[in-house]
């Protein structure tokens, strides 16, 4: 049976390539701002380009931050890409302003400590033994990046009773968070849909899991 995805339209994302590349990897897409077909299809997709601040306003417009609460509450997935990744963190900090999140995981992104800005390019990451989205992957697998933010530490508690996050790791000026694993809710700092082959079969991998 096909998968329903909702690719969540709020004014801040490449929807076009995300819509081609999940339709690719199998998966019935929906690009929509609505939130009663957000919160009915197996999967929410999350995407996000430029400031953190801006796109956390497109997000609030269109009460999307509530949507993917409610989906997560209700144990639903939702997979955020680039700066969709990083609204999921509480704050963000961009030249000195910080501005709220979602806070679906505690945590602040910021600018990584690199002489070289924008990240831009194809670069390997470290995933976990037990990950799905990168499951079938050799280690020295590329993924296509660009931003100058990321989250740098992960502050989630392991609290004993949920399984711990999964998490995936990247090099650049230091370690990053280049991917989380948590749950229902999923994030990669890359580009799946710029990232070829390797990006299509996460996305294939994702869709499977829904």
């Amino acid at each position: 049976m096909t998968v329903s995805v909702a690719l969540l339209d709020y004014g801040s994302g490449n929807l076009h390539s995300a819509n081609r590349a999940l339709i690719r990897a199998g998966a019935d897409v929906t690009v929509t701002a609505d939130p009663e077909i957000a919160l009915a299809a197996d999967g929410l997709v999350v995407p996000g380009v430029g400031a953190f601040a801006a796109c956390m306003a497109g997000l609030r417009a269109v009460r999307g931050e509530r949507i993917i609460g409610k989906r997560l509450a209700g144990g639903r997935p939702v997979l955020g890409i680039c700066v969709g990744m990083q609204i999921l963190f509480e704050r963000g900090v961009e030249f000195g302003v910080e501005s709220e999140g979602c806070a679906e995981w505690p945590g602040t992104v910021d600018r990584l400590p690199a002489e070289v800005l924008p990240h831009m390019g194809w670069n390997t990451v470290r995933a976990p033994a037990d990950t799905v989205l990168f499951a079938g992957m050799d280690a020295d697998t590329r993924f296509y990046f660009v931003h100058s933010y990321a989250a740098r530490t992960w502050e989630l508690p392991d609290n004993g009773t949920l399984a711990p996050a999964r998490l995936t790791w990247a090099e650049h000026g230091g370690p990053f968070l280049a991917a989380v694993e948590n749950g229902p809710l999923c994030a990669t700092q890359f580009h799946p849909e710029k990232s070829g082959d390797a990006g299509a079969q996460l996305l294939r991998n994702w869709i499977g899991s829904l």
